[in-house]
């Protein structure tokens, strides 16, 4: 088990990018605070060490994903869940980051999570690679029809 300095490190750290990555995912606020949680709760749990802080990020989105996905395969979970809880946005919010942001939502998760872990955490195709566990070429392609998709919702070159 993990020391409680460890822990808050982890959780100052990573939770940005953990609550972001979930609701890509999920779409859903209350969903994206479960799975926080659970991760947490692995990573206090985990007795992994972890090489370098790379490393370590890399393992926090794997455990992540997996968790959205898990949380997504449960057919109670994909019976009753509202999508649409994600387009209740703070007023201050500008209408073009809202717009780009339900665009890129609107996409099909193996989009999504793409588009997430390149222009979000900075990650190269081949770094996403190895995170998801796809070759590179599908990434490559996956970041490819992901704009082109992006380009014609959004109207235009403006947003590449």
């Amino acid at each position: 088990m993990r020391s409680e300095q460890e822990v808050n490190r982890a959780i100052e750290q990573y939770s940005d990018m953990i609550r972001r990555l979930c609701m890509i995912h999920l779409k859903s606020y209350a969903d994206t605070e479960d799975i926080f949680q659970t991760v947490f709760l692995k990573y206090v749990l985990s007795s992994v060490s972890f090489e370098n802080e790379e490393h370590e990020k890399a393992w926090f989105i794997r455990v992540t994903v997996n968790a959205c996905k898990d949380l997504l395969k449960n057919f109670f979970h994909s019976r009753v869940t509202p999508l649409d809880e994600i387009l209740e946005k703070p007023a201050e919010m500008q209408d073009e980051h809202r717009e780009v942001l339900e665009a890129v939502l609107s996409l099909p998760q193996k989009y999504r999570e793409v588009i997430y872990l390149h222009y979000y955490e900075g990650y190269t195709a081949p770094e996403i690679s190895h995170i998801l566990g796809k070759k590179v070429n599908s990434i490559y392609t996956l970041l490819t029809r992901s704009r082109k998709i992006l380009r014609e919702k959004l109207g235009g070159d403006d947003y590449e």
